[in-house]
């Protein structure tokens, strides 16, 4: 961890004293539980091909895409658990701290700890969707033996219910997020570094109407560079026990 106690007690204080106070996370949060990043040197991105994920390549190969899918995303989070970070961030909503948490992961992390004001950007992998009826599945209710799982209904093919490339945002998430974002005095960013779109350009909404910012980040990203007011460096599970200690 490369930041400092003054900086600890900095981001602490303005977290204590936020009127509205909103999280948004990537990849970042859930590396210490065990989930890799899909971008950089180790992520998902470099072991397989992004093109599973696209939504043509889904609906025309659906057993070659379910394949890396199955692995990917339910060999890979099966036993994940949540981190600190996600913790610290449960406990600031029971606190009554957290108005809103913003996520790009699909990972359910968010969840598990014991938030419930969780904003879903990208979806949940914890659901499947028919691609004909809607019918919607937990993924504990259904086998992965036989690829591609369908529907009990229709025995159309299921569809992680998350957003693949080539598709839209849920216009729900969307506004839900734009709407909370314009409302924080202070944004807490934590494991997004704003590559992906359109995603990664929320914060500029806080930060235009006037929030201060926080980030944690293992290394420098283009919102330290743009936007950031205060930068805590290191893990986020890390940082964030530090802040803990400070803040209760």
């Amino acid at each position: 961890m490369n930041c400092s106690e003054q900086e600890i007690i900095k981001a602490a204080g303005l977290i204590a004293n936020a009127k509205h106070l909103v999280a948004f996370t990537g990849a970042g949060i859930s590396v210490e539980s065990g989930i890799p990043a899909f971008r950089g040197e180790g992520g998902i991105w470099s072991q397989h091909d992004p093109f599973i994920l696209d939504i043509e390549y889904f609906c025309s190969h659906p057993s070659e895409s379910w394949q890396a899918i199955s692995k990917i995303f339910y060999q890979y989070f099966q036993n994940a658990l949540p981190n600190p970070a996600h913790y610290l961030l449960a406990r600031l909503e029971r606190e009554g701290m957290l108005r809103s948490l913003i996520t790009q992961n699909i990972d359910n992390m968010h969840y598990e700890a014991g938030n419930s004001k969780v904003i879903e950007y990208h979806g949940n992998s914890k659901w499947l969707k028919c691609s004909h009826c809607g019918e919607r599945y937990e993924i504990s209710t259904i086998s992965l033996d036989l690829l591609p799982p369908r529907c009990k209904d229709d025995s159309e093919v299921l569809k992680p219910d998350f957003v693949f490339f080539g598709e839209g945002i849920p216009p729900d998430a969307a506004n839900r997020s734009v709407e909370e974002i314009s409302m924080a005095d202070v944004l807490l960013i934590i494991g997004s570094t704003g590559e992906v779109m359109p995603a990664g350009m929320l914060p500029s909404i806080a930060k235009s109407n006037g929030a201060t910012v926080i980030e944690i980040n293992p290394s420098r990203s283009s919102y330290t560079e743009s936007m950031t007011d205060l930068f805590l460096q290191g893990p986020a599970g890390e940082v964030s026990q530090e802040l803990e200690a400070y803040l209760f």
